[in-house]
């Protein structure tokens, strides 16, 4: 929903990304009008926000009719990018999980859902750090927004059941879609793949993805209930919160491995 630019703050002597709101030819005044309310809504959302695992906002404005938002500037690559290459390790995979759960901790306690994890919305510097970017769908709890259930808003593939529906979302879609990606970084694989848009709503509100260990035996049994666990069709049946997602990973990597057969 819009176009990046690095440029550079003149004043403050440093590199900046710029992300104007392009809007398509054609929008009435109302479609026109909610897509600004939603860009600027990206910018109050994660401004709000400050986090090592979180892309800092600087500024929001508009120049010649075109709104825009400064933010951090980051040197890497984004996720998608990564998984191009193939399955992670483990302990590889589980590592950006649980920095994408520290900042999924941090957003939701301040009342944020993402509500769009998904890998091109998670970036990785150099240094191994992970930035959840794009809040640009994301609701703040407890406020009055022109996204309403109903409405079906996210990326097919990590979506959450409830948002394919179009039903009331909160924290747990997100725990849905850190799954998804867990999942994808474990096998290389997507978790939901079908050949059309249809056919992946109806596996994901429908189907389970198949066992990590059909793509990889090697694979440990705990990380297959930690997956499960996360895209549970019922949200009652999912993490409570990214917490706890997080300390269920924790325990489960403490634990010491089975002995092998004899």
């Amino acid at each position: 929903m819009g176009e990046v630019y690095l440029a550079e703050d003149r004043v403050l002597e440093r590199k900046v990304a710029l992300k104007f709101l392009s809007l398509p030819q054609g929008l009435d005044k109302a479609d026109r009008q909610e897509a600004v309310a939603r860009f600027y809504r990206e910018a109050q959302a994660a401004a709000r926000l400050a986090h090592p695992n979180i892309v800092v906002i600087y500024d929001i404005d508009e120049r010649e009719g075109r709104h825009y938002i400064s933010m951090e500037y980051l040197e890497g690559t984004t996720l998608d990018q990564v998984m191009a290459r193939g399955p992670l390790p483990p302990a590889e995979a589980v590592s950006i999980l649980e920095q994408i759960l520290s900042a999924l901790t941090y957003a939701h306690s301040q009342g944020v859902i993402h509500r769009d994890i998904k890998p091109e919305n998670i970036f990785l510097t150099p240094a191994g750090t992970v930035k959840v970017t794009d809040f640009g769908i994301a609701r703040v709890m407890g406020s009055s927004t022109m996204t309403q259930a109903g409405t079906v808003m996210g990326t097919p593939g990590y979506m959450s059941p409830e948002q394919v529906k179009g039903e009331k979302v909160d924290a747990r879609t997100d725990i849905f879609s850190a799954g998804v990606i867990l999942y994808e970084l474990l096998t290389g694989r997507r978790a939901f793949a079908a050949d059309s848009l249809t056919a992946v709503m109806y596996k994901i509100v429908n189907e389970d993805p198949p066992p990590i260990m059909q793509t990889d035996p090697s694979l440990p049994t705990w990380l297959q209930r930690v997956v499960g666990r996360a895209t549970a069709k019922d949200p009652d049946l999912r993490y409570a919160g990214a917490s706890a997602m997080t300390a269920d990973l924790a325990r489960q990597e403490a634990s010491p491995a089975p002995a092998p057969p004899p």
